[in-house]
């Protein structure tokens, strides 16, 4: 639950951007994150993502962002980039399908905080989350 700034309410745990171009892994991720108390917003690529956290006045509240990797139009490395460079306080996370160690590496030297392979279990999707949330409110 939000309120009309777009704030999360008190039940919520916080508020997360997912990307992903497979609407069944976003349905999974938000099903499984709203169950451990999260509040979610969806993105079907990198550019979706990108205008959804730059409409309106004020960039879109969130407290993690989820990304995948093979997306079209703006893909998840570009994105992530770009969150980086413009939102360097939010944590980033990745999830992707098609896991590679160097890809990892470089996103870890980006600053992205974990880097996770699908399918992933609720726990610990629920638990990187939230590790990126207290990581996050530690540097603040």
């Amino acid at each position: 639950m939000v309120d009309v700034f777009g704030i999360p309410q008190k039940n919520s745990r916080g508020r997360v951007l997912v990307i992903d171009d497979e609407a069944d892994v976003r349905k999974s991720v938000t099903m499984s994150l709203t169950k451990s108390g999260y509040e979610v917003i969806e993105a079907e690529d990198g550019q979706q993502a990108i205008g959804l956290m730059n409409s309106g006045d004020n960039p879109l509240a969130v407290d993690v962002i989820i990304c995948d990797i093979r997306m079209p139009k703006v893909n998840g490395i570009e994105a992530v980039s770009y969150f980086r460079a413009q939102y360097p306080s939010r944590p980033v996370l990745v999830l992707t399908g098609f896991p590679d160690i160097q890809l990892a590496t470089d996103l870890l030297k980006q600053g992205v905080v974990d880097y996770l392979v699908k399918p992933i279990e609720r726990e610990k999707l629920a638990a990187a989350v939230e590790s990126a949330m207290t990581r996050s409110r530690k540097a603040a």
